[in-house]
């Protein structure tokens, strides 16, 4: 029986990809779930499995581009295989006595155990590597069937690792790796007749496995750049065998291609540093001069990858204007007890700036547009993203359909969406398909400044620190609490004109917070 393999679905934007790499060559045995090739799109880099045990035999090559639903390769199973057992019983009749490969059925005296590998799990189309945060569990610990043991980090989010079977743990991967969407993190050894005779021999186990089987499995891997890692290696011409993988199986990534280029490049800088100084000596410094050293998160470098691009692709600028907060001041301290006391949250200022933006965003679509290709995409809907400063870095949950909430359901769902952010809990969906953000620099005492736009949106808005200022009113001088407002827009999609006017109308309805009531 043969079975076809096609280009699994990758992402809803995703029509095609790239054959990066074959694992496997063409008539070799594979393994059911066994990885045998490396996928790209123009988003990430994904791993292709086997859907059974058989032969391999390909109908793509590596570089080729093909579509979602190409069939990429088949696996010959039935007689092929059979054909195959027999063979490897016939030359290997010991092996088989003493049990299989480690990861299918072990047979023992007493009974029999099965091996689980557990992998990285797909968290995201943009997600290709994750970081292993913590281990729940210990090595060699008894688990349970969907029993959480462990927690990895991504750029985006941490995620809990549940055990996909009953039994012991095999740690594979420690706390601090960075592995890749696939990569191997533990196994679970379970445990069908007696669990005891499954450890008794680890001797005859060893035995078992023939004589060079370990090079074999990752020879894959071993040395083998990841496609990211062979594309930043050939732009710098820089040898695969000349740089060390630290990746799964020795596998080369993509930091350690970046590290090697580095190296490359210090290493005139420090031949320079051995030629014979001049006599002149500068003076040495005095005093403590220690420095500290982090490894940047992923959410960290993310942030940073993602401000550069905005800065370097989009038209941005930024206009601003003030408010008079007096008015929603006024009314906050006229119904705040109520308002908790009716709604059990408190009545803060994000919900009026929430409702404002969102009636000035229906007034102004342009503002609440974005870019797709060739094509401006207007919403007629508002996703108003919240910036949330966390300790691992800055995120933005989404409100979905903020335009149709009551005050009371914006504070409630700014206060959940806070909380899962700050705890590390926020799933991708809850911080992605935003059409406007909203920062708040005043919680930290900023006075003014230009936010950066949150990609793919076209504008977003800054808050800022209240501060009392003399104002003229009515031809009288009085002091208000005024703020700042900073509006930061793309001008490939916005013109000056809805820009200003954009804003003047937020401004408008926060000095009347009666019309955000009205709708006027």
């Amino acid at each position: 029986m043969s079975v076809e393999i096609k280009v699994p679905q990758v992402g809803e934007s995703i029509t095609e990809v790239t054959i990066a790499s074959w694992l496997k060559k063409d008539g070799e045995q594979v393994k059911m779930d066994e990885v045998i090739a490396e996928l790209e799109s123009d988003k990430a880099t994904f791993e292709l499995t086997a859907e059974a045990s058989g032969v391999l035999k390909i109908m793509a090559e590596e570089g080729e581009t093909v579509e979602i639903g190409a069939t990429l390769c088949t696996i010959e199973e039935g007689e092929a295989i059979e054909e195959a057992s027999k063979v490897e019983k016939e030359e290997a009749p010991s092996h088989k006595k003493e049990g299989s490969s480690d990861t299918e059925v072990k047979k023992s005296a007493g009974g029999k155990s099965e091996i689980i590998e557990m992998r990285v799990p797909t968290v995201g189309e943009s997600i290709t590597e994750v970081v292993l945060s913590s281990w729940l569990k210990a090595d060699g610990a008894t688990v349970k069937l969907d029993e959480i043991i462990a927690e990895v980090d991504s750029d985006k989010a941490t995620f809990e690792l549940p055990a996909e079977a009953t039994g012991t743990l095999q740690i594979i991967a420690q706390e601090g790796d960075t592995l890749e969407v696939g990569g191997l993190i533990c196994k679970i050894e379970v445990a069908e007749n007696d669990a005891a005779d499954s450890k008794a021999e680890p001797t005859s186990k060893k035995s078992a496995e023939p004589e060079g089987a370990k090079d074999n499995k990752s020879s894959h891997a071993d040395g083998h750049p990841s496609p990211a890692a062979a594309k930043i290696l050939a732009e710098k011409g820089i040898s695969p065998e000349a740089v060390k993988g630290t990746g799964h199986g020795g596998r080369i990534t993509k930091e350690d291609a970046l590290n090697a280029e580095k190296a490359k490049a210090d290493a005139p800088a420090k031949k320079a540093e051995s030629k014979p100084q001049s006599a002149e000596v500068a003076p040495t410094p005095t005093g403590d001069r220690h420095q500290t050293r982090q490894k940047m998160t992923n959410l960290r470098k993310t942030i940073a990858r993602r401000l550069v691009t905005v800065k370097n692709e989009t038209a941005m600028l930024t206009t601003f204007n003030e408010v008079d907060m007096k008015p929603i001041m006024d009314v906050r301290k006229k119904y705040k007890e109520s308002f908790k006391a009716k709604y059990e949250v408190n009545l803060g200022f994000m919900s009026f700036f929430t409702k404002a933006v969102c009636q000035a965003l229906l007034e102004w679509p342009s503002v609440n547009a974005q870019i797709d290709g060739e094509e401006i995409v207007l919403n007629d809907f508002c996703d108003v993203s919240i910036a949330v400063s966390t300790p691992r870095g800055l995120v933005v949950p989404v409100i979905r359909n903020a335009e149709k909430m009551s005050f009371q359901q914006i504070e409630k769902e700014i206060l959940r969406l806070a909380g899962k952010a700050r705890d590390g809990k926020l799933s991708i969906e809850e911080m992605t398909g935003g059409t406007f953000t909203i920062t708040n620099g005043g919680v930290f005492g900023s006075l003014l400044s230009t936010p950066i736009i949150n990609a793919p949106q076209s504008a977003i808005l800054g808050m800022h620190n209240i501060v009392e200022r003399a104002m003229v009113v009515d031809g009288e001088i009085v002091v208000r609490p005024m703020m700042y407002l900073a509006l930061s827009y793309d001008h490939r999609v916005i013109d000056g004109r809805e820009s200003v006017s954009f804003l003047v109308r937020v401004k408008q309805l926060l000095e009347d917070p009666a019309r955000l009531l009205l709708g006027v």
